[in-house]
């Protein structure tokens, strides 16, 4: 492993600090390990909050800000915080408008956001929360309870985050929200492994000339290992699938996403992307809206995730509204 690290047990601590540093009109850190707007939201507006490891970066404290989070709670690498904490910041972000919860449906994650739900509620804070679920490797029959969370979360933040800045209440925040995260599918493929910066483990066990569709962002096994397929074919197999999840009919107007996963080139994203624009064409669909860029890592894994979600014309107005988040850009 080679990595420009310190003391492995301060990664988080340390990361966070620069990361506070580098944005100090934006961001700052507090009690620990909750990242905070620099400049509070209105308390009639609903505050989003979310969870989860470090290791991701920027994902998923480079979101908050004006128009996206309003807190972030940092677990450990690729560790779920305790509930405690995410209390501490339920309690922080407590306001009158109420208190969006957004999670990631992984087991650490849900378990913390559960506990913590019940103590806010004891306290009444009225609070709502939104699993987010886009990761379709198991299988479209799957329960949609039982999916992954991956990148997808990134644009529920933005438009979560644009409903509340517009004044919406948060029963009206949690449908849009809810809604447009039933229309994400996202799909990950991996062709490298990844170390774990604190233990030097590897992440996965791929062979040099394999590539597994599916993986999850800890390494999880997705179920669809194969050789090393070229950018075109491997963004067909990805879209074909992706378009059945969300059922992608001619007219559909789509959001597409290509999510690097630490060591995936932006020359190499931007020819997938190339490939999944041609083929949505095919399908005489229309990609309004796009992201390529490194979103949510997996520390040097190569690789990327591809998230494709319908757009109605609610998202699509709050996708467009302004934000100042760190780490989204427009495009």
């Amino acid at each position: 492993m080679k990595k420009f690290i310190n003391n492995a047990e301060n990664i988080t601590t340390e990361l966070l600090q620069g990361y506070a540093m580098t944005f100090p009109h934006k961001v700052k850190v507090i009690s620990d390990k909750i990242v905070a707007r620099v400049t509070p939201k209105d308390p009639n507006k609903v505050a989003i909050v979310t969870l989860g490891g470090a290791g991701h970066e920027p994902a998923l404290s480079g979101y908050v800000g004006e128009g996206m989070l309003d807190y972030s709670v940092v677990g450990d690498i690729f560790a779920a915080p305790g509930a405690p904490k995410v209390f501490e910041a339920l309690k922080m972000a407590n306001c009158p408008a109420g208190v969006l919860l957004v999670v990631l449906n992984h087991e650490g994650d849900v378990m913390a956001a559960n506990m913590a739900m019940e103590m806010a509620k004891r306290e009444g804070i009225n609070v709502k929360m939104l699993l987010t679920h886009d990761d379709i490797s198991a299988g479209l029959n799957t329960d949609i309870k039982d999916r992954r969370g991956l990148a997808g979360c990134v644009p529920v933040y933005k438009i979560t985050g644009a409903a509340a800045e517009d004044g919406l209440s948060l029963d009206e925040v949690y449908r849009i929200g809810e809604q447009f995260n039933q229309s994400i599918a996202t799909l990950a493929v991996a062709m490298s492994n990844a170390t774990h910066p604190q233990s030097g483990m590897a992440i996965g066990d791929l062979a040099d000339d394999e590539m597994e569709i599916g993986m999850g962002q800890h390494g999880e096994g997705g179920g669809g290992r194969m050789k090393i397929q070229s950018a075109d074919d491997t963004a067909h197999i990805m879209v074909e699938q992706l378009c059945k999840a969300i059922d992608v009919q001619p007219g559909n107007e789509l959001m597409l996403m290509i999510n690097g996963s630490g060591a995936t080139t932006l020359m190499e994203m931007f020819i997938v992307a190339r490939a999944c624009h041609l083929s949505l064409q095919e399908k005489q669909a229309t990609v309004v809206r796009s992201k390529v860029e490194e979103i949510l890592t997996v520390q040097e894994m190569a690789g990327f995730q591809m998230c494709l979600a319908k757009f109605d014309s609610e998202a699509l107005h709050y996708w467009d509204q302004p934000c100042n988040a760190p780490y989204w850009t427009q495009q």
